[in-house]
C-alpha cells in the first residue's frame, strides 16, 4: 500500500512539473501587463520627484534623502506601532490573566512600541528644525 501511494505521488509530481513548466514557458513572453508596467513607471517617477523636491527644499542631496527616508519612516511607523501596541495589550490583558510573566511581557511591549512611535513621529520634526535653523 505504501509503495502504491509513493509511486502515485511521484507520478503526480512529475505531471505537475511538466504542466507548470509549460505554463511558465507560455507566460515568459509577457512578464508584466502593460497597465502594470505603466503604474510601476508612474510610481517611480512620483518617488523620484518627491526626492528631488526634498533635495531642493533642504539644499543638499544628503539632507534631502535623509528627510525623505525620515518621512517614509514616519508614515509607516504608525500602523506598525499600533499593531505592536495591540499585541502588547493582548499579552497583558488577555493572556496575562493566567500567566504573570506574560503580563509583564505585554506591558514591556506596549511601552516599547509607544516609545518607538513617539520617536518616529518626532525625529523628522527635529531633523527639519536642526537643518533649517542649526546649519546657520
Amino acid at each position: 500500500m505504501k509503495r502504491i501511494t509513493i509511486i502515485s505521488l511521484l507520478i503526480i509530481a512529475i505531471i505537475a512539473t511538466f504542466a507548470i513548466s509549460n505554463i511558465v514557458q507560455a507566460k515568459q513572453t509577457t512578464i508584466l501587463p502593460e497597465e502594470t508596467e505603466g503604474q510601476l513607471v508612474q510610481l517611480k517617477k512620483d518617488q523620484t520627484k518627491q526626492i528631488e523636491d526634498y533635495k531642493v527644499k533642504y539644499g543638499s542631496d544628503a539632507y534631502g534623502i535623509t528627510a525623505y527616508v525620515l518621512n517614509i519612516i514616519r508614515i509607516y511607523s504608525i500602523p506598525l506601532c499600533f499593531l505592536g501596541i495591540a499585541i502588547g495589550a493582548i499579552h497583558q490583558y488577555v493572556i496575562g490573566i493566567r500567566k504573570l510573566d506574560t503580563l509583564e511581557k505585554g506591558m514591556a511591549l506596549m511601552v516599547t512600541f509607544v516609545t518607538v512611535l513617539i520617536v518616529c513621529q518626532i525625529l523628522p520634526l527635529a531633523f527639519a528644525v536642526f537643518v533649517k535653523f542649526g546649519r546657520g
